[in-house]
């Protein structure tokens, strides 16, 4: 039963019920979630009360209302996060649908910065799923109480209050539909929340709005970048946080296996189809149907393939090896390359058709050296899951090492900064980790002390151009568009600085 688990449940029913008869009379969307939290309180008897939706894009949560000791607290935008993306709990609660009790709060190691700070700590915890008409999760109700109380036995009749808010305030939000000549309301955009990836740069920033636009849709993303940006991670990022996060997340190197076995990795087989081929074999098309795979390095994939791959795009239709017979799949395709697809496509080597399909959202993964500010971050977490790996004691970072960790440029972007730091944490016999344990190419850095300012900046360029041009094997075309210049000025740069096509070969 509903009542069982609550005190006095007939009391209990009772005001469950006034509380439904009073909501139904509120008359606008504000008024409806301040009457909301009140009632959380005097039903649950906890000190604090909060209530969470999710915005228009259903990737942001907002705080819309909070009582704290039966007082509706004023809700100062400035002084709230833009996105609660980082609460593990609400999120957990959010994403999994499920109802989240404590009652050891203080003693425990959830991180709970939601709630606000006080003198006497926060015990118990209740976080509930606000779900509407259509079983859609759209937001979360919070109880918090400094005792130590077991607040499980409200979770379901405060949960079916909280649906029927959900339904009062759609229909308060029909009532008041904006006229034509209305402008609509600007869909707010997630903050540098992250979705699980670390960075705050701006760069960073660029990505997870870019990331909060495709979440919910059924685009085909592109992921570009330079090996080692962290592209299967991001892809793990979208599927984790958009709709398909329950099913499954499948991964495939298209750079890893012979054109012949790759096809029958992606499409699978019957039996019969070729030598050895004695059983049927679904594909990984099928093994990630409802959910995510990512082909990672497409720029590889054989051409003849490429053309089975764009029906899979358009009719997202499938025939095995061996089969007269297709059939359909509901798999997103997220595709990633440190290659440049474009010129692939001048030289023939990637279908024209394929690209413009996969294409259809690019997410251009910044490098390192351009995350301002990222790598002090990334090194701390990657320190942090060394440590938790080799089960041994958190390391201190001393402030001479990620100075020198900041002053590199990494070539390989995140990938060589995590072999670096479990090097370094290897290494580590102390608790510190210090400049001796890292082991850079500071070769960007002029040595020579008597130069100029001028000549120093020189050198540097002089050093980043030929990284660049190695990088590329050469190509002086690919190396202008990552140096972000005309071919053109990129030749009088080599003429200025004195490099030859012999600098860079080896």
């Amino acid at each position: 039963m509903m009542f069982s688990q609550v005190p006095q449940p007939l009391v209990y029913a009772e005001a469950l019920l006034a509380q439904f008869a009073s909501l139904s009379r509120a008359a606008d969307g504000a008024a409806l979630l301040g009457d909301f939290v009140r009632g959380l309180a005097e039903l649950s008897g906890c000190e604090l009360t909060q209530s969470y939706l999710l915005d228009a894009t259903h990737t942001c949560l907002g705080m819309k209302a909070e009582c704290l000791n039966g007082i509706l607290q004023p809700r100062e935008a400035a002084s709230l996060p833009a996105d609660y993306n980082g609460e593990q709990l609400l999120q957990f609660a959010l994403c999994q649908n499920r109802v989240v009790c404590l009652s050891e709060l203080s003693g425990s190691l959830h991180e709970t910065s939601f709630l606000p700070p006080q003198a006497t700590p926060w015990q118990s915890l209740l976080c509930v799923p606000l779900v509407n008409q259509q079983k859609a999760v759209e937001g979360l109700l919070v109880c918090a109480s400094r005792r130590h109380i077991d607040l499980r036995g409200f979770a379901d009749s405060l949960g079916q209050l909280g649906s029927f808010v959900l339904g009062q305030l759609h229909f308060l939000q029909c009532l008041r539909q904006p006229t034509a000549d209305t402008r609509p309301a600007k869909v707010s955009v997630p903050s540098a929340s992250g979705y699980g990836l670390i960075g705050k740069s701006l760069a960073m920033r660029q990505t997870y709005s870019l990331i909060s636009k495709v979440l919910h849709s059924p685009y085909t993303v592109l992921l570009r970048g330079e090996t080692g940006t962290g592209k299967e991670v991001v892809a793990r990022a979208i599927h984790d946080g958009g709709p398909r996060r329950s099913q499954a997340f499948i991964v495939q190197n298209c750079a890893a296996f012979p054109e012949n076995l790759l096809e029958s990795e992606l499409f699978g087989y019957r039996k019969g189809a070729f030598t050895g081929a004695d059983r049927d074999r679904a594909g990984l098309f099928d093994a990630a149907n409802g959910g995510t795979l990512l082909l990672d390095e497409i720029g590889d994939m054989p051409l003849f393939l490429q053309s089975k791959l764009l029906r899979v795009l358009q009719e997202g239709e499938i025939r095995p090896l061996g089969s007269n017979d297709t059939h359909t799949v509901d798999v997103r395709i997220i595709a990633a390359t440190h290659r440049d697809l474009s010129v692939l496509v001048s030289e023939g080597k990637f279908r024209e058709d394929l690209y413009y399909r996969l294409a259809q959202f690019p997410i251009e993964l910044p490098a390192l050296r351009r995350r301002e500010g990222d790598i002090r971050d990334l090194a701390r977490h990657f320190a942090d899951k060394a440590c938790s790996f080799l089960q041994r004691d958190a390391v201190r970072w001393s402030d001479a090492a990620l100075d020198h960790l900041s002053g590199y440029a990494f070539p390989g972007n995140v990938r060589e900064l995590k072999s670096l730091i479990e090097r370094a944490v290897l290494l580590c016999e102390g608790g510190e980790l210090l400049v001796e344990h890292f082991s850079l190419r500071m070769d960007l850095m002029p040595k020579d002390n008597s130069l100029n300012l001028r000549e120093r900046l020189k050198q540097i360029e002089r050093n980043l151009v030929l990284d660049c041009l190695r990088k590329n094997r050469g190509n002086q075309t690919r190396a202008a568009r990552e140096l972000g210049l005309p071919r053109r000025t990129l030749l009088y740069r080599l003429g200025r600085l004195n490099i030859n096509f012999g600098a860079f070969d080896g």
